[in-house]
């Protein structure tokens, strides 16, 4: 009954646990726009998890396709992108820029009760950043300093284990 009154649903959020243990919060929001598709919007950030001198906002658009005729319920294949900026320091080394990438996920939703899902995604896609890159000392002014680095790699584009509250 639960998988019956969920495919009626048409809009749910979401926060993913993994990035909530990494200390980055994240909200999400989805949208059922057809019998086999959805819409998805997720942002998350942090600012110095664990201590760790680290700064990022992501945001990321997503489009599902549902295998099963019945949105937010079963596995669903998708396209995501996206956009975000960030300022790490890692062993005295600072990576400050901007970063974009396209991808394909994957995923599965069980249905936990009648608002209830709980989701296991992943995906891969390309990422292109750019960005500065330079040893942490007072000598060095970063403000001054112009793009170092830029290029492209492969990427995971989505790691979730995800909680979504399903609304009528």
């Amino acid at each position: 009954a639960a998988g019956r009154e969920a495919c009626a649903q048409q809009f749910a959020v979401k926060t993913n646990a993994l990035f909530d243990a990494a200390l980055t919060p994240d909200i999400g929001v989805e949208l059922v726009t057809g019998e086999h598709s959805s819409v998805a919007l997720s942002v998350f950030g942090h600012w110095k998890p664990y201590g760790i001198n680290s700064r990022m906002i992501t945001v990321q658009p997503e489009y599902r396709f549902w295998f099963n005729g019945r949105p937010l319920v079963r596995e669903y294949i998708g396209a995501t992108a996206f956009a975000t900026a960030y300022d790490i320091n890692v062993n005295n080394h600072v990576y400050a820029g901007n970063a974009v990438s396209l991808g394909v996920t994957g995923g599965y939703v069980f249905p936990l009760g009648e608002r209830m899902n709980f989701e296991l995604s992943g995906g891969f896609g390309f990422l292109f950043f750019r960005q500065k890159q330079y040893l942490d000392n007072m000598s060095y002014d970063p403000a001054m300093s112009p793009v170092n680095a830029y290029g492209y790699k492969l990427f995971p584009a989505k790691l979730g284990a995800t909680f979504i509250y399903i609304i009528k």
